[in-house]
C-alpha cells in the first residue's frame, strides 16, 4: 500500500461523522420528531380546551386564541424535548437489538462507545437547543400569553361593539353609535351621548378608537364637535376638538408576571431563592437531555425482545420518577432542605450513577473502568 493510500485510509478512519454515525443519528432524528409532535399535539389540545372555554366566554379574542396556541406549542416543545429524546433513543436502539444490528455492529469492532459517539452528536446539539427553549423562548411565551390575556380582560365589556349598532356601557351613561369600521378598527362617523355629575354631553366625530390609557378603557373621537349641558337650562357648552376621550370603563389593573415568565436574565442575577429555584429548574431542562440519553443507551440492551411498548413504559415510568423528583426539589431549594447549591444537581447524579450501573451489569466494571481510562466516554 503506498503512501498516499495510508493517508487517504487514516483520514477516514478520523472522519468526524462517519456513516453508522449518520444512519443512527437520522433514525433518532426522525422517531425524536415523530414522538414530539405526539406529545406537543396531546398536551396543547388539553390546554386548547380550556383557551376555547374563555373565549366562548368573551374574556378573550379569536386572534388572541391563535397566538396562545402557537406559544402553548413552544411551551411544551421545550419542556417535553428531554422525555421525546430518551424515548427516541430507547425505540431506536431497541430496533437494532431486536434486529441484529447491534450484533453486525459489534463483529464490525463497534462497540457501546461507538453507540454513544452517534447518539451524542445529535444529542449535544439538541442540549442547545433546550437551553434555548427554557432559558429565552419558555419564559417569553409565558410572558406573551399572559400579556395577550391581560389585555383582553380589560376590554372583555366593550368586545360586542359593530358598525351600525347602538352599544351602551355604565348602565346607561354611555351610548354611542358608529357608522362604519376600516380594517384598521378605526370608527368612521361615531355619535356619543354620555352622562356624568348631573350633565348630559353629546359629540359627533369623524372618527374613534378604542384605547387603554392609565386611567382605564377610553373611547378617543378624532375632529369632532362636542355640545354639554345640564338639561332644562339653557347653559350649554359647544366646542370643537381634534381629540377628545369618553372613559368607558375604570378599570387599573396592573399586570404581575409570574416567576415562570420572567426573562432568566432578572432571574439570574436575583439572590432570592424561589428566582435561584426557578433558574435552577430551566438549566434542569438541557442537563435532562444528556442525562436521560446517557441512560438510554443501556437502558436499552435490558429487553431488546421486549418491543417497543416494552421501552416506553420503562421510559414512561423513569420519566415519571424523574419529574417527581424534580418538583419535590423545587420545593426542598425553596424551602431551604436542602443546601441551594445541591438545587436539582442530585437527581443528575443518580441518573448518571444509574447508567454506570447498567454499563458495569452489562459489560462487566473491568471493560468500564478500561474504557474511562483509555477513552473518557463516559
Amino acid at each position: 500500500m503506498s503512501i498516499k493510500s495510508k493517508q487517504k485510509e487514516k483520514a477516514r478512519s478520523y472522519r468526524l461523522v462517519s456513516v453508522l454515525d449518520k444512519m443512527i443519528m437520522v433514525d433518532l432524528m426522525r422517531t425524536l420528531l415523530a414522538v414530539l409532535s405526539v406529545i406537543v399535539i396531546i398536551i396543547v389540545s388539553r390546554k386548547f380546551i380550556k383557551v376555547l372555554a374563555k373565549a366562548i366566554e368573551g374574556n378573550i379574542t379569536n386572534d388572541t386564541v391563535l397566538s396562545i396556541l402557537g406559544l402553548n406549542t413552544v411551551i411544551a416543545m421545550g419542556a417535553f424535548l428531554p422525555a421525546s429524546i430518551f424515548m427516541a433513543i430507547l425505540m431506536v436502539l431497541g430496533r437494532m437489538y431486536r434486529d441484529n444490528e447491534m450484533v453486525a455492529i459489534a463483529s464490525a469492532g463497534g462497540g457501546v462507545v461507538v453507540i454513544y459517539r452517534a447518539v451524542f452528536l445529535l444529542v449535544i446539539p439538541l442540549s442547545l437547543v433546550a437551553t434555548g427553549f427554557s432559558m429565552v423562548a419558555t419564559p417569553w411565551a409565558e410572558a406573551k400569553i399572559r400579556s395577550s390575556v391581560h389585555e383582553d380582560k380589560k376590554i372583555s365589556g366593550i368586545r360586542g361593539i359593530a358598525a351600525g349598532r347602538f352599544s351602551e356601557y355604565s348602565e346607561g351613561d354611555l351610548v354611542f353609535y358608529t357608522e362604519d369600521i376600516d380594517s384598521d378598527k378605526r370608527m368612521i362617523n361615531v355619535f356619543v351621548q354620555n352622562r356624568s355629575g348631573g350633565k348630559s354631553g353629546i359629540a359627533n366625530a369623524k372618527y374613534g378608537r378604542i384605547k387603554n390609557l392609565p386611567g382605564g378603557v377610553y373611547l378617543v373621537l378624532e375632529e369632532g364637535e362636542r355640545i354639554q349641558g345640564i338639561p332644562g337650562t339653557k347653559d350649554f357648552i359647544i366646542e370643537n376638538f381634534d381629540e377628545y376621550g369618553v372613559r368607558i370603563e375604570k378599570k387599573a389593573s396592573i399586570l404581575r408576571q409570574k416567576r415562570y415568565a420572567i426573562p432568566s436574565g432578572q432571574l439570574w442575577v436575583s439572590e432570592k431563592l424561589e428566582d435561584v429555584a426557578e433558574i435552577q429548574k430551566r438549566l434542569s431542562i438541557p442537563l435532562a437531555v444528556l442525562f436521560l440519553s446517557f441512560l438510554a443507551v443501556p437502558l436499552a440492551k435490558l429487553s431488546p425482545r421486549g418491543g417497543v411498548y416494552s421501552s416506553l413504559a420503562v421510559a414512561f415510568g423513569i420519566y415519571f420518577i424523574f419529574g417527581n423528583l424534580r418538583r419535590i426539589s423545587h420545593s426542598w431549594v425553596v424551602n431551604e432542605t436542602i443546601p441551594v447549591w445541591a438545587g436539582y444537581f442530585w437527581i443528575y447524579f443518580i441518573l448518571l450513577l444509574l447508567g454506570g450501573v447498567l454499563l458495569i451489569r452489562l459489560y462487566g466494571i473491568k471493560w468500564v473502568g478500561m474504557r474511562i481510562k483509555e477513552r473518557g466516554v463516559v
